[in-house]
């Protein structure tokens, strides 16, 4: 009877081994900021690892609403004056893909660039 006890446990921690535990921090996709204030987005060209999804953290410090707008990205989202959002931006292929603020697209533009 010790055996098969023994042989159970040693069976159980072994599956234990191989089935994977909660994800972690480590595994949260990297954030990026990118401000609006005065009309402007800062920084206005943002560089990521191509392959690799991330999440932008768009902070609009200003008091009137912008819409940040990426045709190249599929993406249209307006962020509230003084608000902050998160958009998760699947993994992307090596090139550049712009984004303007379109309320005011003169000023507030920039780009993404994956390498």
């Amino acid at each position: 009877m010790r055996y098969r006890g023994a042989t159970a446990v040693a069976l159980l921690i072994a599956w234990l081994a191989l089935v994977p535990g909660p994800a972690t921090p480590a595994d949260a996709p990297p954030e990026i900021t990118l401000t609006i204030e005065n009309n402007r987005f800062t920084p206005e060209e943002i560089k990521v690892k191509a392959g690799v999804a991330f999440v932008l953290v768009v902070v609009n410090k200003d008091k009137a609403a912008e819409e940040f707008e990426s045709k190249d990205l599929r993406i249209e989202k307006v962020i509230p004056g003084g608000k902050t959002i998160r958009l998760k931006v699947p993994a992307l292929k090596a090139g550049s893909y712009s984004f303007v603020g379109e309320y005011h697209e003169k000023t507030a533009k920039g780009r993404i660039i994956a390498e």
